[in-house]
């Protein structure tokens, strides 16, 4: 039986997720389902986005992934599913796709047409789940949708470089648990615009003249403890997705707080990288 992961943006403290877990199960005792996430920020396409591209290639082939993040029907919100890296993917076909997987071509895609045989106010329950488990079950695409050309292009929020290559412009497209703010600035890009030049990082009114490959490699071990850098300390570093992320080093939103809310660092806000000539 494949495994179901779900992704939304529901939240815990309502039904909304055991009543989607419970509807699996009703069809399908025997699933397993992942949660993912479901604490997306309400509607926010591309923070969905970068959690699934960086969980669902964890997953065997054969994975179905539930994308309920703004997932309403309407003229301008198809809903759609696809097969595409070998896993399956049932979302709104509102571009988050298209920021999920751009550079790889989906095998097959539909666009679902059941709900006249289902009616439907919660899609994620009614509509998704029936999709779900009639992939789960070996069934085609074909007979829950009909086959469509592509999906929605989202193009915002990608990261550009200035005509002479001196210059990377990013936004923030993420902040995380511990208030990590994380950037759309890929490393693979960094070194190829970048080609070892000298750099500055600008990130609001502060610059950053290096960037860290781990949390760890920021500290001077061979400093007697009282003379490290302390807890709190800003840094920059290329995460273990290989996006370049502002951090305070062991950052605790109760305590030492976060890059977020510290350095002022939230969604959209601009992130430079300077090289020099």
């Amino acid at each position: 039986m494949s495994i179901i992961t779900l992704t939304t943006d529901f939240g815990t403290k309502d039904h909304f997720v055991g009543a989607v877990k419970g509807t699996i199960y009703s069809e399908l005792p025997n699933a397993r389902i992942v949660d993912i996430s479901h604490q997306i920020s309400p509607f926010n396409i591309t923070e969905t986005a970068y959690i699934l591209k960086n969980a669902y290639k964890s997953f065997p082939d054969g994975s179905i992934h539930i994308i309920g993040v703004d997932s309403e029907l309407n003229e301008e919100n198809k809903h759609i599913a696809l097969k595409l890296d070998n896993h399956f993917f049932i979302c709104p076909d509102n571009g988050v796709i298209s920021l999920l997987a751009s550079a790889i071509k989906p095998e097959k895609i539909v666009e679902i047409n059941i709900h006249d045989r289902v009616k439907s106010s919660f899609p994620v329950l009614d509509v998704f789940v029936k999709v779900a488990c009639h992939i789960a079950r070996g069934g085609k695409l074909e007979v829950i949708g009909k086959i469509i050309p592509d999906f929605k292009q989202l193009v915002e929020l990608q990261p550009t470089v200035s005509p002479d290559s001196s210059t990377i412009y990013g936004n923030i497209i993420y902040v995380d648990n511990y208030g990590n703010s994380i950037s759309n600035i890929h490393e693979k890009l960094f070194q190829e615009i970048g080609k070892g030049r000298n750099f500055e990082v600008i990130a609001n009114k502060y610059a950053f003249s290096k960037i860290y490959s781990k949390y760890s490699e920021f500290i001077d071990f061979s400093l007697p403890k009282d003379q490290r850098q302390k807890d709190g300390s800003r840094l920059a570093l290329f995460n273990s997705a290989n996006y370049l992320e502002i951090s305070m080093y062991r950052s605790n939103l109760n305590t030492v707080g976060g890059a977020a809310s510290l350095l002022g660092l939230n969604y959209r806000d601009l992130i430079q990288i300077k090289f020099s000539s």
